[in-house]
């Protein structure tokens, strides 16, 4: 991965579940036994990812037409809710992008 030459990032995009997302380009994810660390290249921001099921949905996210499908192939029903608020968080903080 590449830093981004600009010295403030973009703003990160308002999370829609309706959308499709990704991981950014600019993240890292590093698989360790409580989850995995996501390290974003631009911003240095690093993250703990404290869920081996939220690391799978972030290494799929990219695969399904929005959010919402994503969470509903991926995701038991009675955790979507507590996923979705993840992922909204894991976008400001600009690790996810609109793809």
């Amino acid at each position: 991965m590449v830093s981004v030459a600009s010295t403030s990032p973009a703003p990160a995009e308002a999370f829609d579940v309706a959308r499709p997302w990704r991981l950014s380009p600019e993240v890292s994810l590093r698989e360790e036994p409580f989850g995995a660390l996501a390290y974003h290249h631009g911003n240095r921001r690093l993250v703990f990812v404290k869920s081996a099921g939220l690391v799978a949905l972030l290494g799929r996210l990219g695969e399904y037409a929005s959010a919402r499908d994503a969470l509903g192939a991926l995701v038991a029903p009675g955790e979507r809710a507590r996923y979705e608020r993840a992922l909204a968080a894991l976008a400001a903080g600009g690790l996810l992008g609109v793809g």
